[in-house]
């Protein structure tokens, strides 16, 4: 049986994966394209892509071992700050919310201050960082980058996204009201993400 025989066999090409690598594109794209949105448009949007994005990696198949592949770096410091500022600039005054979940907590006497913005970026930054290696074709890269992104997901994101979206309720079904005006925030230089 050759090479492109077992292609179609691999976790890399299965439904579940398909659906994971759709859905992480369309929170990237969403984030890169948010500047000078509607508070109330982004909160909701998120309210919806997050839960979806967690569903979807939890149900990824068990990948192969990974062949170690170098994987490459997509989302630079520069690039992070800038999505992060974006958000941000969009939710301004409900950035920030106090932490629960984090292990600093059993020691601290004080609350502990997380933003949604920083917890978006850090979802964006692994979510991004394995598009870019899945689009190489290389079904080594494609396998380690999906690997890694799992890791990532077991011990960082998955609990920054479900902070942010236990943030984003909050503050979607509080009595506040929400900006529904487009350039709510000040307005971003938006970064060329792909080309930087």
């Amino acid at each position: 049986m050759g090479d492109s025989e077992e292609y179609p066999q691999h976790p890399v090409y299965d439904k579940n994966t398909i659906e994971f690598i759709t859905v992480a594109a369309e929170y990237c794209s969403f984030i890169e394209r948010c500047a000078g949105m509607s508070e109330r448009v982004f909160l909701d949007k998120m309210s919806k892509l997050l839960p979806l994005l967690y569903l979807k990696m939890s149900l990824l198949p068990d990948m192969d071992t990974s062949s170690l592949s170098d994987l490459t770096t997509y989302v630079s410091e520069r690039q992070y700050d800038a999505v992060r500022t974006q958000i941000q600039a969009i939710i301004s005054e409900h950035d920030e919310y106090l932490e629960v979940f984090q292990e600093d907590m059993k020691y601290s006497d004080t609350p502990i201050v997380a933003s949604i913005s920083e917890n978006l970026a850090d979802v964006y930054q692994q979510l991004r960082d394995m598009i870019g290696n899945f689009q190489s074709a290389d079904l080594a890269i494609m396998n380690d980058s999906l690997i890694s992104c799992a890791d990532e997901f077991r011990n960082y994101w998955g609990q920054s996204a479900l902070n942010a979206l236990r943030a984003i309720h909050n503050i979607l079904y509080s009595d506040e009201d929400l900006s529904e005006e487009e350039g709510f925030g000040e307005a971003q230089d938006e970064v060329d993400f792909f080309n930087d």
